[in-house]
Order: C-alpha cells, then structure tokens, then sequence
C-alpha cells in the first residue's frame, strides 16, 4: 500500500524493520530512492525533530562514492525520514551470514572502501557511531574490485546521533550495538572518530574469523570484554595485517588510526592477501550457539521466526537483525568493569576442535580422563605381574610382607 511522505516522495513497499524504523522503496522526482521512516514516537519528539532539522544541513552534504548519499530529511506531520539513494545490492551482514567468514583479500577490500567512507565524514565533522555489516551495503552493478569484492557504501548516518539525546539517554545509559562499542563509550566518553575506527577494525576481525572479537552472551560481559580484554591472534592471518588490526583495536583512542590512514594502509596490504584462502578457525564461545538453539514449537503452533539479517536500504532485504541499532545498555560500574573478567577472553580455535565449556568439551575430557585412567591401572597391572615374575624366577621364594609396630 503506497503512502505520501511529504509532498515529493511515494513509499510504495516496505525493504526491512530495524530498531529506529522502517525502510521502505520509494519514488521520488529523480526515480527510485530509499525512505528510511523512523518511529512515530520518535517523530512526536519536538527536541529530536530540532536536531533532526540542524543536522539537514551536514547530511545533505556529505557526498562520498563509498557513502549511501542523503538526498533529503523530511518533517511532515508525524512523519520523520531519510530519503537516500536506492543501492543495487545487498548488505555485508546478509553475505556474511550466507559465506560466514571472507577470503583476507576481499574483507580488506571492502573495509578499505567503509575507511575511504569514514575519512570523508570525519572531514566533515560527522562521526558515524554505528559502524557495523547491517549498515554496510553491496553494489552488486558496480565494478568487482580486489578479490572479487563489491563497493561497499556505508550508510544510516546521523540516526544514532539523532537517537541518543539527552533526554532519551541520561548519563548512565549508551546507545549502540553492544559488539562493536569503542571502549571509551562503555566508559562513558563522549564519541569521537576513533569510536568508527574501532567498530570498523571489529567488522574486518568478524570478516575475517566469522565472529567479533569480544562478542557473545550477555551485553554486559560485551561491554566488560570492550574495556578488560584483550584482542586475541587469529590463526593464519598475516603479521602485518594483524598488527594493523591490533592498533585498531587498541583500548586508547589515541593509539588507533585515523581513517584517511586506516584505509591506505589496508590498500597496500592486498597484494600479499591475493589468493589467501578465508581462515580455518571456529567461534570460541558457546553461549550463543547454546541459546539460540531451536525450541521444538508446540503442535500446530507456527515455526519460531529467526530475526537475522538487516535493514539495508536495498530491494528485497530482510528483517534486522537482533543486534539491534540502538539498543540502549546501562553503563557498567567501575567495579563491574574491573572485576570478573579474567577469563572471558574469547580464544579462537582451529577449526573443529571443541569449544571450551561446551558439552562436546566437556565429553572429550571425561572421555579423556578415562583413558589415561585405565591405562594407569593396565600399567600397574602389569608392572606386579612383572615383579611376581621376576620373584618367580629367582632362587628364593618372595618375602612375606613385614609387619611392625611402634614402641608404646
């Protein structure tokens, strides 16, 4: 069913649902666009409306290849929304979920592209705050570049700005997805460009392993693993591109680079990535394969819907994802941070080893611990019948055992 969103833009089908709003196709004077609607109740917030219309101006002039281009913000009745190009394609997470981990060369190809991206609105004055593959899209009709990747646009600027005002968000809470959270905001800091840069050096770790570096179980241990932990090796990637990596993921956001830096960088690693092959290694904690386990549905009941995938301003995309655009998170006390977290460092595995903790593991050790127990007994059994041997052969018969006891 079409609707009129403002007085030049027709929403005629709706592409995804995300935490913020809806995306639907739509038509505008120059054809084809992307309407991003945002929640009713967010639209009925005068101050939010005030920073939506100051923010009009930087949006609409950010204009980069490797940016989904703000074409208009319209504020019409109780509507709120982003008017964007329609990109051709398809979004990072949706591959990622269909390849689960890329080939070094085109992870970096792609990321490389979203620095490119970033540079330019860090120029502008504009940081993103939710870097992440749902808000990463796929030209499918552009050029492939590197290994056979893609470009890649970096889209949803401004909306985690726009989400997190001071009256949505008092001091104790933090806007974000909980995976891809720059220390610093765990800490309270307010955002700076470096927060991209750590959210983008986690996409290439989720890229390249299939799974984020301190993600898993509960948003509160994200959070803690953010600020306590420290990023693990992954097996097989290149030194240089690991320590790249590494000073991405630094906790001090003076220690990472910038993006104009990031981007160059990884561009003069692709030559020694091509024809690398995507990584052998498994994801290390079980918490999440453990809860997301299918619950047989009770008769006649409909199959539970997984919420996978993203909202990307593209045709035919699927729902978002769980890990959800703004979700809003209590920020940890200092103790909670410095306490409890040795040990949840999330190691990663060769592929098809066991994870630690999972039942699998803990089959293995006891079947382990049975082993060398009967083979410690078998041992023993015959290292006696080796000395009852070594007696029988002898000229004597063997001593009797001794018996003594202490003077009173």
């Amino acid at each position: 069913m079409a609707r009129k969103i403002g007085s030049r833009y027709t929403a005629h089908q709706i592409l995804g649902r995300g935490s913020a709003g809806t995306v639907w196709l739509g038509e505008g004077p120059e054809g084809p666009v992307a309407v991003k609607l945002l929640r009713e109740d967010l639209a009925s917030d005068q101050e939010l409306v005030g920073r939506f219309v100051q923010e009009r101006t930087a949006l609409l002039g950010l204009e980069h290849p490797h940016i989904v281009t703000v074409r208009d913000l319209v504020v019409d009745g109780n509507d709120l929304a982003l008017v964007m190009d329609l990109v051709r394609g398809t979004d990072l997470r949706t591959r990622l979920e269909r390849e689960r981990r890329l080939a070094p060369e085109a992870a970096v190809a792609i990321v490389a592209d979203v620095a490119d991206a970033l540079a330019a609105a860090h120029a502008a004055g504009i940081v993103h705050r939710d870097v992440k593959p749902e808000n990463v899209l796929l030209d499918m009709q552009g050029p492939l570049g590197p290994g056979g990747a893609h470009p890649a646009l970096l889209t949803d600027f401004g909306v985690a700005k726009l989400i997190d005002s001071p009256k949505r968000t008092r001091a104790t809470k933090i806007i974000g997805t909980p995976d891809y959270l720059a220390p610093e905001i765990v800490e309270g800091l307010p955002p700076r460009a470096a927060v991209d840069i750590y959210a983008l050096a986690t996409v290439l770790y989720e890229l390249l392993a299939g799974f984020t570096p301190f993600g898993g179980g509960h948003p509160g241990a994200v959070l803690r693993r953010h600020v306590t932990e420290t990023v693990v090796p992954l097996p097989g990637i290149p030194e240089e591109l690991w320590q790249l990596l590494v000073q991405c993921l630094a906790k001090a956001p003076a220690s990472r680079l910038r993006a104009s830096e990031l981007a160059a960088r990884l561009r003069e690693q692709l030559p020694t990535l091509a024809g690398i092959p995507p990584l052998e290694v498994d994801e290390p904690d079980p918490a999440e394969e453990e809860t997301t386990e299918a619950v047989p549905a009770a008769p006649g009941a409909p199959e539970p819907v997984r919420r996978k995938g993203a909202v990307p301003l593209v045709p035919g995309a699927r729902p978002d994802s769980n890990r959800d655009t703004h979700t809003s998170m209590r920020v940890p006390a200092p103790d909670e941070l410095a306490g409890g977290a040795h040990g949840t460092a999330r190691v990663p595995r060769a592929a098809g080893a066991p994870r630690p903790g999972s039942a699998r593991h803990r089959a293995a050790v006891r079947r382990r611990r049975i082993t060398l127990g009967v083979a410690a007994a078998t041992l023993a059994a015959v290292a006696g019948i080796g000395v009852w041997l070594a007696s029988a052969d002898g000229d004597d018969p063997p001593p009797r055992p001794s018996h003594s006891t202490s003077a009173p």
